[in-house]
């Protein structure tokens, strides 16, 4: 993990930081895609939503375009409400816009739109659900408290309906339970994924790319003092 592959054409936040860094001429720009996938829990299906923000632009030139994901929301009390999803999908994206920002990479600041969202939604409000992100217990844990975390890491199938058509995916994701005043709050983040049909020649990008950014959380509690568990996609 000390020494990151760099992919050109990028695939990650990662990749334009470190082209910028090696003198390359960046161009970015992003859009937005809110697709449904049908998910497994305990062997009952289930309908979410996945956030993605896809950037896009040159490098020195040449096109790229890769997608992200930054939270994933539905109406059950399996992931959080559409309302919360948003609040988090944008926090992560804002720290990626800082991340580029200090690079001197610029780009719009573009954000999920709320309202946007809840249209494809049930028009209804929920109980609350904690929007604390992971650098939130990453503050606190520097700030003197004590926090723990379990980490589990899954690859999970799922069908992402576009338009006009539908594409099985394989996702890699992490589950983080992280411990704070007595009770539990997990945490989900997706690192990556792949086109289940392509698995046999994307999977091995698809596996460093999420193994690269928990890398990064891992250093992050580290130098927090976070109790924690290292576990990587294998």
């Amino acid at each position: 993990m000390d020494n990151p592959i760099v992919h050109n054409p990028p695939i990650s936040i990662t990749d334009l930081v470190l082209l910028k860094q090696k003198g390359a001429v960046i161009t970015v720009d992003n859009t937005f895609e809110i697709n449904e996938v049908d998910l497994l829990h305990e062997k009952e299906p289930f309908r979410a939503f996945l956030f993605f923000s896809v950037f896009s632009g040159t490098v020195d030139g040449e096109s790229y375009e890769f997608r992200k994901c930054y939270s994933r929301g539905c109406t059950h009390n399996l992931c959080p409400h559409v309302s919360q999803a948003v609040m988090i999908a944008n926090r992560y994206l804002k720290r990626d816009y800082k991340t580029l920002e200090k690079a001197g990479i610029r780009l719009k600041a573009n954000l999920f739109s709320l309202e946007d969202m809840l249209a494809q939604f049930e028009k209804k409000r929920d109980d609350f659900v904690n929007t604390l992100i992971l650098e939130d217990y990453i503050h606190i844990a520097k700030d003197g408290d004590e926090v723990g975390v379990q980490v589990s890491v899954e690859k999970f199938p799922a069908v992402e309906n576009f338009a006009n058509h539908t594409e099985k995916r394989l996702f890699y994701a992490a589950n983080f339970n992280v411990d704070y005043l007595g009770e539990t709050h997990i945490c989900h983040r997706c690192f990556s994924c792949c086109i289940t049909e392509r698995e046999r020649e994307d999977a091995q990008t698809a596996t460093e790319l999420a193994n690269r950014r928990l890398a990064a959380i891992y250093t992050s509690f580290d130098q927090a003092g976070i109790e924690y568990n290292r576990a990587f996609f294998e």
